[in-house]
């Protein structure tokens, strides 16, 4: 076991460290792998992305996922069983990636392995009194370490809630320490099945900074372009740019008690479900409306929950656009050029841009951000009583040796 203790130290004082980070999402449409060289650490940090690839899962592997994930009720076996199966998917994945871009998994340090959500339970979400906030992400590092070779870092959000957090979002972190820039308040929003932005104040203020998820990202628009159309997403809007936006519809949506809580705030898939919205629709006076004008609907309400979450941390302007007020976009949301469009007349005071312009593709931005959560566990320094965006500031996840 000393022999582990040594390797991990030889780590920590590399100058660069390379780390695998893994993200696989709500969306459940693949796995995205990005081996990053990472150096330095806190502050200091400097990331290059060495390769990148999201490898898209079976079908019938998203459907074994979609048996337990976000529900009250499932087989508990079956989850138990997942929990080993993701793992060594993932695991094969890894593989796979380091055959093609012909790297050894010794010249790789760590894998930073996010899991698989498969449901998140924050306290505004369960509203049980004698209970914490909870999360749950499958995927067991044990088996992605004896799998690959490579020592894993893996359930991160745990420690997060552990300190008083909720275990999400997490790209805080990572965000901060690598976009932070004086003078500038940036946003930096990834639509991903669940909308979330991190919020950086242009003095780089750490106590001022903070992430919180807003609501819906893609999770009711793929759900729905599943069951009323038979595609998994709605690619390039096609399907919501030929509807309307059923005005009623959204005003009932759009009062659920999330949205009114205050930021920071966390949520999933748990709320925002069919069940959800076809209560909503249930309320219309006039009966179900036309499936493209659901779509559009769901598109308006994922623009507007999100621009009304900014709201909250910066008044709505009507100036010219300015330089030093910028959001940049990740996810798979980014490239929903509706979802951009209404993002754009709902905040004339912003320069809009995607992530790529601050040097990272923002399909890699959260696999990469993962990569540096570990890099933080080996090589970073927090000192006694630092804290960002309220939580103190701690080493994350589990370390899990291949042998």
């Amino acid at each position: 076991m000393i022999y582990h203790v040594i390797q991990l130290n030889a780590i920590a004082q590399k100058r660069t460290r390379h780390i695998i980070g893994l993200m696989s999402g709500t969306s459940l449409d693949g796995l995205d792998v990005a081996l990053c060289a990472c150096t330095g650490s806190g502050r200091e940090t400097q990331v290059t992305v060495l390769q990148f690839e999201t490898l898209h899962y079976e079908a019938e592997f998203k459907a074994e996922i979609r048996r337990v994930f976000a529900k009250k009720e499932i087989d508990f076996q079956h989850l138990v069983l997942l929990n080993e199966v993701i793992a060594e998917q993932h695991g094969a994945l890894v593989n796979q990636c380091l055959a093609k871009w012909k790297i050894k998994s010794e010249e790789v340090d760590l894998i930073a392995s996010h899991g698989q959500t498969v449901f998140h339970a924050p306290r505004i979400f369960h509203g049980l009194p004698n209970y914490p906030n909870a999360t749950l992400q499958i995927g067991d590092g044990d088996h992605l370490a004896v799998r690959t070779g490579i020592i894993t870092v893996s359930d991160f959000r745990q420690k997060h809630i552990a300190a008083g957090g909720e275990g999400a979002p997490l790209a805080l972190y990572g965000d901060y320490f690598l976009f932070s820039k004086k003078d500038e308040e940036r946003y930096l929003l990834n639509i991903g099945g669940i909308a979330n932005f991190t919020y950086l104040p242009a003095d780089q203020d750490p106590a001022k900074a903070f992430a919180t998820d807003t609501g819906p990202g893609n999770t009711l628009l793929d759900t729905f372009a599943r069951a009323f159309f038979g595609v998994p997403f709605d690619e390039g809007a096609r399907l919501a740019s030929n509807g309307c936006v059923d005005e009623r519809l959204l005003e009932i949506l759009k009062s659920d008690p999330f949205f009114a809580k205050p930021l920071p705030k966390t949520i999933g898939p748990e709320l925002f479900s069919l069940e959800w919205v076809k209560a909503a629709i249930d309320q219309l006076p006039k009966g179900n409306p036309n499936p493209y004008d659901v779509m559009a609907t769901l598109t308006k309400l994922t623009a507007d929950s999100i621009a009304e979450a900014i709201f909250e941390v910066t008044p709505l302007e009507k100036e010219e656009v300015s330089p030093r007020k910028s959001l940049y976009l990740s996810g798979g949301g980014a490239h929903n050029p509706l979802i951009v469009k209404f993002l754009k007349e709902k905040l004339p005071g912003f320069k809009i841009e995607q992530m790529k312009k601050l040097g990272i593709d923002g399909d890699a931005k959260e696999a990469v951000l993962f990569a540096v959560l570990a890099n933080e566990t080996v090589a970073g320094r927090v000192g006694e009583g630092e804290s960002l965006g309220g939580i103190p500031m701690v080493g994350m996840g589990k370390i899990s040796f291949p042998g």
